[in-house]
């Protein structure tokens, strides 16, 4: 099995480095279009199959933790909303999750806490190069999923979130429902033992430990569940996906 999984990555990696060279080229057709993305969904596929959904990203010892965990993207949302929330200590913040649920939700902290927690010390990879490791306390997703309960059907989460990346452009994220329920999906609202920090994405932010950085949305307003996100932002299932980068970043 090693060394099948070995020649499956180092196969990956050639085909990713040839569709690389071509890209301008190929993106430039609608023919082109539709070869990259499904070229996606079989990278998608096989990086499923080399990390199953019960394989755990690593966790790492306090005495890794990085001094200081950077922050990525934005570290100050301006949106009337997210500002009003800030000056009263986010005590009247509530998590909003619909979309293809039996239950939709309002949910403060408090109650979010209540359906479980869990802690635990991971390594942040950002598409920009750099890594930090901390320790992230949240409720895990599985969590919220099970209390609001999916109907047939549901196949993403959506993360709608209080930062605009642009003028009149809110952030937003998704995942699968595979990865919603993997163990170290949280949705965290502490970091180091304390409460999390602004820049970090306060007061509620998700940490999805087997994809890159730019997956891990933060500021979260409302989760919504759909059938497909083709609807959502410019279709491609994120802000920085609607901008060209992968919607599976799976590490």
């Amino acid at each position: 099995m090693t060394d099948r999984r070995t020649f499956l990555r180092r196969t990956l990696l050639a085909l990713g480095g040839a569709t690389l060279a071509g890209c301008d080229r190929i993106s430039e057709s609608e023919t082109g279009t539709k070869v990259l993305a499904s070229a996606e969904a079989v990278t998608r596929r096989v990086q499923r199959f080399l990390s199953p959904s019960t394989a755990l990203a690593k966790e790492f010892t306090e005495a890794d933790i990085s001094p200081v965990f950077k922050p990525n993207g934005s570290t100050m949302p301006d949106t009337p909303a997210y500002q009003a929330l800030l000056r009263d200590g986010f005590s009247g913040y509530r998590l909003e999750v619909d979309g293809m649920v039996e239950r939709p939700a309002r949910l403060s902290l408090e109650e979010l806490k209540s359906l479980g927690t869990r802690t635990q010390i991971t390594r942040h990879d950002c598409v920009e190069g750099w890594s930090a490791i901390g320790k992230w306390t949240g409720t895990p997703l599985a969590a919220l999923l099970d209390h609001v309960g999916p109907k047939e059907g549901a196949r993403y989460v959506v993360f709608h979130c209080f930062d605009n990346i642009e003028e009149d452009t809110p952030y937003y994220e998704s995942i699968d429902l595979v990865e919603a329920r993997h163990p170290q999906t949280l949705l965290a609202y502490a970091l180091n033992g304390a409460p999390l920090p602004v820049a970090n994405g306060a007061p509620l932010r998700l940490r999805v430990e087997r994809q890159l950085g730019y997956k891990h949305a933060k500021y979260l307003r409302r989760i919504e569940l759909v059938a497909s996100f083709a609807e959502v932002g410019e279709g491609n299932g994120g802000y920085w996906e609607d901008n060209g980068y992968e919607w599976y970043a799976g590490i």
